[in-house]
């Protein structure tokens, strides 16, 4: 089968938010295939903000370190092909379709044995643990997808856990409120192995520490074990004094922008730390030769300049709320046209509510997905909080974008406006695609 092919057959299996609270069936597939997910230490990483960031520097760090790593995340941002990576690049076309090839006549023999079929999340899950066995890798740093406890790659038991910041999100999946979530993101955290936790609300903090207490984890906190020392802001990012588990490291470059980003860089090396054998540091060189190398596409990620063009994926009031944060202190802008595309299941009213007071004016626009909301229903919601003088109502996400770029443009040059493109992954993936800022080969 050639990739085309495969993509397709892959997405006819459903959708990743369409699942059952169940390991039974990725588990039983799995054991078909030999236990891939066995064959190499993992360290694991949930939340409901931060995690794909947060695997990106824990990866950067562990290839400077010489090691072969697997990264597995969600969702992508062009290609399905973003979700697996080894040695830092997505599998190629050539390489995705063999090991689905591979792995079909067990996804099939699963399929028989079960009474629903292996969906597509489970299947992209069991395709990663497989090739990473396979190639074979030192280490695999994989981001649950939604929640947990139920989360297909909660079949992997990691030496190390990451919970990164607990917000309101998948409400409908994972409760209604932030003690709820966090009981779902709490079941990556395994017996005897070691739990590095962001810093948190406390109703989140309270259910991670009873069940890292329950099954003896040890527990390392930002902001106690760990944590950010100094940040300052510099030309493309920012310069970070960090303490690990097992010293501090200066001067250290991040090119990202925001606290936030400060925090996960935190917290992929407390992980990186926890791994490691022995109470020495890292090597100072070694971590910042690391994170000054570090990229997270769509998170105020700049793709254009004059007028100044930011992407950013935030698609939940707690990331939009740390990327505004972040947008204000890095770029200073005197005035901000947004470009915004939302899924209709998400909290859009808040997230409108964030962008108001930041946002000059919003262009409201849709992004490809189904779940996207129209952009006269996005009207409807914005007018009221806005102002009909504010909003402009563009269908089509390309034509948006020219016209978030147009009314900045109309400003003049050296009027200090910029574009925040934003409101969900798939606005931002969609967005970096139109933009030639994609880079996927």
């Amino acid at each position: 089968m050639d990739y085309r092919a495969v993509e397709r057959a892959i997405l006819e299996r459903g959708v990743e938010w369409d699942f059952e609270p169940t390991l039974d069936r990725v588990a039983a597939l799995l054991d078909l295939l030999g236990s891939p997910q066995r064959a190499y230490p993992v360290i694991h990483i949930a939340g409901t903000n931060g995690k794909t960031s947060t695997a990106r520097l824990t990866e950067a760090l562990l290839r400077e370190r010489n090691l072969r790593v697997g990264r597995f995340t969600s969702p992508h941002l062009v290609t399905v092909r973003e979700r697996i990576t080894v040695d830092g690049e997505p599998l190629s076309e050539e390489r995705f379709a063999e090991v689905y090839e591979e792995i079909l006549p067990y996804v099939e023999l699963a399929d028989a044995q079960g009474h629903r079929r292996i969906q597509f999340f489970e299947l992209l899950t069991a395709m990663a643990f497989a090739a990473f066995a396979d190639t074979p890798v030192d280490v695999a740093v994989i981001e649950a997808g939604m929640g947990g406890s139920w989360d297909a790659t909660n079949v992997a038991n990691g030496l190390v856990s990451v919970i990164t910041p607990i917000s309101l999100d998948h409400m409908d999946r994972l409760g209604p409120d932030i003690p709820s979530i966090a009981g779902e993101k709490a079941g990556i955290i395994k017996p005897g192995a070691t739990t590095v936790l962001a810093q948190q609300e406390l109703g989140a903090a309270e259910v991670l520490m009873r069940r890292a207490a329950e099954v003896g984890a040890v527990v390392a906190r930002e902001g106690l074990e760990f944590g950010v020392l100094g940040r300052e802001m510099a030309m493309g990012g920012q310069l970070l004094t960090l303490r690990g588990l097992k010293g501090v490291y200066d001067e250290v470059y991040l090119p990202l922008y925001g606290s936030y980003q400060a925090s996960n860089a935190v917290c992929a090396l407390a992980a990186v730390e926890a791994l490691t054998g022995g109470d020495d540091p890292l090597d100072v060189d070694l971590v910042r030769q690391a994170f000054a190398q570090a990229a997270s596409p769509g998170r105020l990620e700049v793709v254009r300049r004059t007028p100044t063009v930011v992407i950013d994926a935030a698609h939940n009031p707690g990331g939009l709320e740390a990327s505004l944060e972040a947008l204000h202190e890095a770029f200073d802008f005197a005035k901000v046209i947004g470009v915004v595309a939302v899924m209709r299941d998400k909290d859009v009213e808040t997230l409108l509510d964030l962008l108001e007071p930041m946002v000059d004016e919003i262009v409201v626009t849709t992004n490809s997905s189904p779940r996207s909301l129209s952009a006269q229903e996005l009207a409807a919601l914005a007018v009221p909080l806005f102002g009909e003088d504010r909003v402009h109502v563009v269908e089509r996400l390309d034509e948006a974008i020219d016209r978030g770029i147009g009314i900045a443009d109309a400003e003049g040059e050296f009027s200090g406006t910029g574009v925040l493109i934003t409101g969900s992954v798939v606005t931002a993936g969609d967005a970096r695609h139109l933009l030639k800022a994609d880079g996927v080969r």
